[in-house]
């Protein structure tokens, strides 16, 4: 190949290995901005432009015919693939860095977000506790006044029951005399007066009874939550028993029928319970209907307590009137039709309360009446298997 020729291609392939080798320091140069780090490419780009100026003298030495710098166009091929590898590589690594930069940025801006709702909600929590600590202190000072009430409650109640025990107590006196002088009166002036006066020393002697039992009753009404026992384990079906006995004629005059599942042992007061049978075994028998009383007592385990049933076939009480049953002195009939003082009932109702349970009714007019209420729950198993194999 003719020597020119082989020096004309060697210096126009250096020559565009020193453009190359420029545009790269000036692509190096650029990316100062997208980094933001300018020492590194300031660094590259000299050695570029440093490449580019050895470069330069080689083309001028083999122009000037150096013997010693000899055109070489496979090394300068070589030479110029190579700078162009190198500014394809610093075109395409500004991507990547801008790529990253924007990473940055979002990375940043998301931190930045991330403290504001941080700061937001550590604000919002501040704001809550502070509204917690103000509604604690609003509850802890409710339950102490809470608290207070019913202490006041109780003294008051308590002072009432002393109240109604004194008062009858204290009554009982007086109020035996006046029964005993006017039943004196009756005795000895009976039919010796006219009869206007017969009937008013037979109101008086009725007056002087009915205060006499209507004491009593209070009296003992008052007892139930003061003189009552301690609760142990009671046989209901030994209540039973003795609540019949103490009704013994009254259940033979009535030609009632009494009847019963097996009962459960419960822990109660064995007096007040009796009490109560008899006093729902009197208001069955009380309020019969044409048929004789049929009663029907019974027992049945839930939630670990007993539910107990006295049922009746009697007159029956109309829906409007079975809250009021319950409250003293309340009576549904006049007492020419039965008699009694209307607080059998509200002792029933306080007794169940005093052994932690409550008693309803349902009943409607001629569909007879079943009393229900719940007492501690039975500590012998063998009973409580029993009942639930009826």
């Amino acid at each position: 190949m003719d020597k020119n020729l082989i020096v004309t291609i060697s210096v126009l392939l250096q020559v565009a290995a020193v453009l190359i080798q420029l545009t790269a320091a000036v692509y190096a140069l650029r990316l100062i901005r997208v980094t933001g780090k300018s020492r590194a490419w300031v660094l590259v780009s000299a050695g570029f432009c440093i490449m580019a100026l050895r470069r330069s003298i080689s083309v001028v030495r083999v122009l000037g015919g150096d013997p010693s710098n000899p055109a070489d166009p496979l090394d300068d091929f070589l030479a110029l693939a190579i700078s162009g590898v190198m500014l394809a590589g610093v075109i395409y690594i500004a991507p990547l860095f801008l790529t990253i930069k924007r990473a940055a940025e979002a990375l940043q801006r998301s931190k930045e977000d991330l403290e504001i709702k941080v700061a937001e909600r550590t604000e919002e929590l501040r704001d809550a506790n502070v509204r917690l600590s103000v509604e604690l202190d609003e509850r802890r000072r409710a339950e102490l006044k809470l608290a207070q009430y019913a202490a006041d409650l109780s003294r008051s109640n308590a002072d009432l029951e002393q109240f109604a025990y004194v008062a009858s107590h204290d009554l009982q006196e007086p109020l035996r005399m006046v029964a005993s002088f006017t039943q004196l009166l009756a005795r000895r002036y009976q039919g010796q007066l006219d009869r206007d006066a017969d009937e008013f020393i037979g109101f008086a002697v009725d007056g002087a009874n009915r205060m006499q039992q209507l004491i009593n009753d209070l009296l003992f009404y008052s007892r139930v939550g003061t003189r009552g026992k301690p609760p142990a384990p009671t046989d209901l079906s030994e209540v039973l028993s003795n609540a019949e006995a103490n009704l013994h004629e009254v259940i033979k005059e009535s030609k009632a029928e009494v009847t019963h599942s097996p009962l459960p042992i419960v822990d109660g007061d064995q007096v007040q319970l009796t009490q109560l049978l008899q006093n729902l075994l009197a208001n069955a028998i009380k309020f019969r209907g044409q048929e004789p009383p049929r009663i029907q007592v019974s027992a049945q385990a839930q939630d670990g307590d007993w539910l107990l049933a006295v049922r009746d076939n009697g007159i029956g009480i109309s829906k409007e009137h079975q809250e009021r049953i319950f409250a003293i002195f309340q009576r549904l009939h006049a007492r020419d039709e039965y008699p009694g003082t209307g607080i059998g009932q509200a002792v029933c109702k306080k007794i169940v309360e005093r052994h932690g349970g409550r008693i309803w009714v349902e009943s409607g007019p001629g569909q007879g009446t079943t009393f229900y209420f719940n007492l501690p729950g039975a500590r012998r198993d063998d009973r409580k298997q029993e009942l639930q194999a009826d």
